[in-house]
């Protein structure tokens, strides 16, 4: 493992460990400590930076070997399609979502799971963990393991975190939301996404294009363009 690559693991498990820390048991003391708006200030600038340090170090590792051809048509079909349920997802997630930090879930036990909240109780971190396995997918190599792996491992790990506070906090109300909804997102309700497909299409066009600027990297759709 070159310098880089051990940086980038090291970044990834700062990132992880002060993600979960912060969310779980030192959040009441830091509350106490800087408030709740304090507390979002100081929680995001350490997320910031760990995770920040992390994509840096990501720019300098080998991107080679890979274990197979990611640019391959399969790898890049199948990517595609999970970043596009990923992007419908994400978006579906910002409205109604009780597992939001903040949120007043006061009554839960007595709603029927509508839209999102049909294919599964935490669309923003599923929508996480199927970024990272499209990336891993179309570049399977040991710095996009470590970097998509542990966004896959945060987002796995916090969800359980997130239903085990909340089951703690709101009781019977979460409780019987969890027998309502899936933990893991179920496919064959993604038709519950409605119009977020709609939206999400220019969203995630937008995304993929943005990738081959920024990351000098095609994604997407633009991928076949670049090899017209």
């Amino acid at each position: 493992m070159d310098t880089a690559t051990a940086m980038l693991a090291l970044g990834m498990i700062a990132f992880i460990g002060t993600h979960l820390l912060m969310s779980h048991p030192l959040r009441t003391g830091m509350v106490r400590q800087f408030g709740q708006g304090g507390f979002m200030v100081v929680y995001s600038l350490i997320s910031i930076i760990t995770f920040s340090g992390a994509v840096i170090a990501f720019g300098k590792a080998s991107p080679a070997p890979q274990l197979w051809d990611g640019q391959a048509m399969v790898p890049w079909v199948l990517a595609s399609l999970l970043t596009l349920v990923a992007s419908a997802l994400f978006l579906a997630s910002m409205a109604g979502n009780p597992a939001l930090p903040g949120i007043d879930i006061s009554g839960l036990s007595t709603r029927l799971p509508t839209g999102v909240f049909k294919v599964t109780r935490h669309p923003m971190m599923s929508a996480f963990t199927l970024w990272g396995v499209a990336h891993i997918i179309v570049a399977p190599s040991a710095r996009t393991i470590i970097l998509a792996g542990g966004v896959i491992l945060l987002a796995v790990v916090g969800s359980r975190g997130q239903d085990a506070k909340k089951a703690k906090l709101y009781g019977q109300d979460w409780r019987v939301w969890m027998k309502r909804t899936t933990f893991l997102p179920d496919p064959t309700k993604f038709g519950h996404l409605g119009l977020y497909w709609v939206a999400t299409l220019p969203v995630w066009l937008l995304l993929t294009w943005l990738h081959l600027k920024i990351a000098l990297i095609p994604a997407g759709l633009w991928v076949w363009l670049e090899r017209l």
